[in-house]
């Protein structure tokens, strides 16, 4: 019996492979006296019932592709929904460590010089104290608007937590990710963030470096925060 089933489910894989080549029977083809075959098989030898089990086993067929198909959709959405910021149109911290983990193995490999931008915003209790939460979030998505506006495509802007921003800038060395961060700075200086017709400065401190073939993903943003707080230090 075990055979005979094998054998069964065999026959209708075999079908199933062969069943977008089924063609409709042309009547001036079957008038002329062409062979005409479906399946591979001649169609003057399909009874009635052969022909209802193929009919039968193509609309399953192409109701098992749609329901793949939307369920490969699905994962998608999914896929890309656990990478986002629930709030900022950023990636979040699980996605950054990720491409972080990647850009640290691309210069490991083949010496492709990648950098960090660590920012976190000062005193941001203060704005939503001040203004309220809603008037918090604002700030939160206006700086994440700005910091993607001026990046290219080749780079990584995420939120790492709260007031926390990470940037990975592909091809940079030292001294380009400082430029870099130095330009970014400028540009979320001059543009501050406007809630219900008032404007509300931003304050940041940032640092930036040059990642290691021996980093992890772990100790880069630990190195960049350090980074940041030592140009903070100074600045005081």
């Amino acid at each position: 019996m075990k055979v005979e089933r094998m054998a069964r489910a065999a026959a209708l894989r075999r079908t199933a492979a062969y069943a977008r080549k089924l063609e409709p029977v042309e009547p001036s083809r079957r008038d002329a006296g062409i062979g005409v075959t479906v399946l591979g098989i001649p169609e003057s030898e399909f009874t009635p019932r052969a022909r209802q089990a193929v009919v039968r086993l193509m609309g399953e067929t192409d109701s098992l592709r749609r329901e793949l198909k939307s369920a490969l959709t699905r994962l998608t959405e999914v896929e890309r929904s656990a990478d986002r910021d629930q709030l900022l149109p950023l990636l979040n911290r699980r996605a950054f460590v990720r491409e972080l983990t990647r850009a640290i193995g691309l210069s490991s490999r083949y010496g492709m010089a990648s950098s960090l931008i660590y920012f976190d915003l000062d005193e941001f209790k203060r704005v939503n104290d001040a203004y309220g939460h809603a008037a918090g979030d604002a700030v939160l998505i206006h700086f994440a608007d700005t910091l993607s506006a001026h990046v290219r495509d080749s780079d990584v802007v995420a939120r790492l937590g709260g007031d926390e921003f990470g940037v990975i800038l592909a091809h940079a060395d030292q001294a380009q990710a400082e430029t870099k961060a130095s330009s970014l700075a400028s540009c979320l200086f001059a543009s501050p963030a406007l809630w219900n017709g008032r404007q509300i400065d931003i304050c940041f401190s940032y640092g930036a470096f040059e990642l290691r073939p021996d980093d992890t993903a772990e100790s880069a943003i630990a190195r960049a925060d350090e980074a940041m707080y030592a140009r903070k230090r100074s600045a005081r």
